[in-house]
């Protein structure tokens, strides 16, 4: 099968010929649809997000059930699924006390001496995230698997396995925003389109999107914003507080830089909440005025992927989407070829691009 695979941070990734192993008791084999290309693929593309080398990136990822060992009992072929890299064990603190997005996922790696689930003419290839979804087919454990309905479109449940998990539960798990209330999103990518379209889902009263790319911008609009402010031209803190008449009840942050994080926390009022949901490069220190945060009491939450629990989310997000509440054929901005991967690299850096998605022959 074919596979786009990193080996040096900064280069292109090579689209080659890659082996995939015979699924284990527990796991299954997916033929890949559709795999969307998220801004944490580029991290580790460029090195300011490590991870083991060489690596099949792809972490957003849907398809159908190929085959399966011989102890799953919960999926069959024919299936169609999601993948998600909040792979649970089911039996540690966090699974139990139903935070499985924080549960450390090694049940979902092979155990060391065991055969590489992926390899290259003999060479062992690592799994981004547990998954690898630039890849025809992905060979992964049931815990990172979730079935959804017959009726959904894979290239735009591929949306699902991350970028609308992460923002949509960051809106309705970490912030759980209240009705009439005030949002501010930080960044109108993926992420940040999800976390708006959460946020008007949960019934927020106004809703000022920021980013420097006016289309982005109009596109928040159409997808629930009702106030958008241009970071570009001018002070967008000073901007968003005039919008809502002193501040926001909640403010994401769903870029993942120093600056932008300083700007949420300045954008929430009194006894609100700042939710860091963009990654700051590893190593990145940010200064807060510590003294604002204590006397107004606002709350810095950190949001890992929506906190999701993701086996009962997705499959709910997938019936917004089908009943019309969750928008996603508009957040597609272009649909392409495994080959093309490295242009929507490149395109996604340059912010012409809410989300790419590869759909697979």
């Amino acid at each position: 099968m074919r596979a786009a695979v990193l080996r040096a941070y900064g280069q292109p990734l090579a689209v080659e010929d890659v082996e995939l192993a015979a699924p284990g008791p527990r796991e299954v084999v997916v033929r890949t649809a559709a795999c969307g290309i998220c801004h944490s693929d580029l991290h580790v593309q460029k090195g300011t997000l490590p991870a083991p080398l060489p690596t099949v990136l792809g972490h957003e990822a849907a398809g159908s059930v190929e085959a399966v060992g011989r102890e799953v009992t919960q999926l069959r072929p024919g299936d169609r699924v999601i993948a998600c890299v909040s792979a649970f064990c089911g039996s540690c603190e966090y699974c139990l006390a139903g935070r499985p997005n924080l549960c450390s996922g090694d049940a979902a790696a092979r155990r060391p001496g065991e055969a590489p689930r992926l390899s290259a003419r003999g060479e062992p290839l690592v799994q981004f995230a547990h998954l690898g979804g630039f890849a025809e087919r992905m060979l992964l454990h049931e815990h990172s698997l979730v079935k959804i309905r017959d009726d959904m479109p894979l290239d735009r449940a591929a949306l699902i396995g991350c970028g609308v998990t992460t923002g949509m539960g960051a809106a309705l798990h970490t912030a759980r925003i209240e009705p009439g209330s005030r949002v501010a999103v930080l960044g109108c990518g993926g992420i940040g389109l999800a976390a708006l379209q959460g946020a008007r889902i949960a019934g927020a009263g106004r809703i000022v999107a920021v980013d420097r790319i006016p289309w982005k911008l109009e596109l928040a609009r159409k997808l629930g914003a009702t106030d958008t402010v241009d970071a570009g031209a001018g002070d967008p803190v000073a901007a968003v507080l005039a919008a809502t008449g002193g501040g926001v009840e909640t403010a994401f942050e769903c870029i993942g830089t120093p600056q932008t994080v300083q700007q949420a926390v300045a954008m929430v009022r009194k006894g609100g909440s700042a939710v860091m949901v963009g990654v700051v490069p590893l190593g990145a220190q940010v200064p807060l005025p510590m003294l604002d945060v204590v006397v107004n009491e606002k709350k810095i939450l950190g949001s890992m992927m929506g906190g999701n629990r993701f086996r009962i989310d997705m499959p709910r997000y997938v019936d917004f989407y089908l009943d019309g509440r969750l928008r996603l054929d508009e957040m597609i901005s272009a649909r392409i070829a495994l080959a093309d991967v490295n242009d929507a690299f490149a395109r996604l850096e340059r912010g012409e691009l809410a989300r790419s998605v590869i759909v697979f022959p």
